[in-house]
């Protein structure tokens, strides 16, 4: 994969790093100051450079510098930010007509997307699948119809987890700063419970899953009563929280009270999913089943989409037009989406995820093993994070996060920060990055910690 590019048409874009000028450059700067001017603060940015190109591993800014790009548009752009089956089925289409609304005149490509993910999902039961625009948006349809099949109203989620901007999904995710602080008051019936976080569990690794899944299904017993609960919401893998990974048994002993007690299990995968974690979905690793799952981010290649895929009996429940949206199932974003099936099957894209998690997860527990302040290795496949912690301590250090953050994009690696303490870097590569550039920002970001 030394040469991966998915650029389409003109020159090739080197998949190289090159720093032109400092970061953000003169050009980058004249664009910020135009944003401030125009752009309320509430939209923050993670590094100011305003992008011309993008493809492979690298991002090219206005001031012609090539970063390596460890975030991918937040998941988004697992298949690169050009990709070739992608563009030319977006760019066909968009010839053709760019939206009818799938209310008004439906057209095959929606029923095609609707039919490949409810065969590629976990289990083999009868399924149904609507699309919608974001990832806020089919977690919010998912405890709809959840709401709507079992005639409950009471909602469980996790500690830890986010799931998205809208007042309800606001309610759902767990941190107050920067996504739910005077924004209340929040929606009722939501409740959160405990996730095991193997790291910071206080009777250690060993104990977290029994001890976590007894205490979550204790709250849940006696606090708010099993008959009330419509849907358990979760995600396999914590993203925005801090890539957490719930301690193995977890998942199932979860799902098993939910099966038990007529509840919904709600996988939100919206950034675990399309082969990100190894998998074509996080929750194929412990076997999970979920009833419903949310996709969204990498299903289109940074078009806008998102899909709730569920039980037919509990999607068919919903009376007709109880469900839908202006622009949900776009017939560009579901060009994309088929663009990006195809990629990730004929590209071995899930392999390729996994080989990303063989090259990053040792290297990155050998700086561990060197540097004190980074307190936790974990991740699976090309989803990874490092937690960053006072040496000799479990102390979150957010301040240190932030200036390994700086001195990265300085050096021309693109790296996001996450975690309810501030204190975890994530990394999240193209799975189209080439191996050189991969090893190259693991070094800056060695060199980077190391500085610190």
């Amino acid at each position: 994969m030394s040469g991966t590019n998915d650029t389409h048409g003109g020159p090739a874009l080197p998949q190289e790093r090159r720093l032109r000028t400092e970061i953000p450059g003169p050009r980058s700067r004249e664009l910020l100051a135009r944003k401030q001017a125009a752009v309320p603060p509430g939209i923050g940015t993670t590094l100011p450079v305003f992008v011309t190109r993008a493809g492979g591993g690298v991002v090219v800014d206005a001031d012609g510098n090539s970063l390596i790009d460890f975030g991918s548009g937040i998941a988004v752009t697992s298949v690169g930010n050009a990709a070739p089956r992608v563009v030319e089925r977006v760019t066909r289409q968009v010839a053709d007509f760019t939206h009818t609304c799938f209310m008004v005149t439906p057209y095959e490509s929606y029923v095609e997307v609707c039919e490949t993910l409810n065969r590629l999902t976990p289990g083999d039961h009868e399924k149904r699948t609507f699309l919608v625009n974001s990832g806020a948006e089919a977690v919010e349809n998912a405890v709809k119809v959840a709401r709507h099949a079992t005639g409950r109203q009471a909602v469980v989620v996790f500690d830890h987890g986010y799931h998205g901007r809208t007042l309800l999904t606001m309610t759902l995710t767990a941190k107050n700063m920067p996504y739910k602080d005077g924004f209340g008051p929040f929606a009722p019936e939501v409740y959160r419970v405990p996730l095991a976080y193997p790291f910071r569990w206080p009777t250690g690794r060993e104990n977290c899953a029994e001890e976590a899944a007894a205490q979550a299904i204790d709250m849940i017993t006696k606090q708010i009563g099993a008959e009330k609960v419509a849907a358990v919401v979760i995600e396999p893998i914590a993203g925005e929280g801090g890539f957490i990974e719930p301690a193995r048994g977890f998942l199932p002993r979860v799902l098993e009270f939910c099966r038990a007690n007529g509840i919904v299990f709600v996988a939100d995968e919206v950034q675990t999913g399309f082969a990100r974690t190894g998998d074509l979905f996080a929750c194929e690793d412990e076997g999970i089943v979920p009833d419903l799952i949310c996709t969204a981010k990498g299903i289109a290649g940074g078009l806008p989409l998102a899909a709730v895929t569920g039980r037919a009996e509990l999607m068919d429940s919903v009376h007709v037009s109880g469900l839908g949206g202006t622009f949900g199932g776009n017939p560009l974003a579901c060009e994309a989406a088929l663009g990006v099936f195809e990629t990730i099957e004929r590209d071995d894209l899930v392999g390729r995820a996994r080989h990303i998690g063989s090259v990053m997860l040792p290297r990155l527990r050998a700086l561990a093993e060197r540097s004190e302040l980074v307190g936790d290795v974990r991740g699976r496949g090309a989803m990874i994070a490092i937690e960053l912690v006072r040496p000799g301590t479990k102390e979150p250090d957010p301040v240190a996060t932030a200036a390994v953050a700086r001195r990265c994009h300085a050096e021309g690696l693109l790296v996001l920060t996450a975690g309810t303490y501030g204190n975890v870097l994530r990394f999240l590569p193209p799975l189209v990055m080439p191996d050189h550039l991969l090893e190259e920002g693991l070094g800056i970001l060695e060199k980077a910690i190391t500085e610190v």
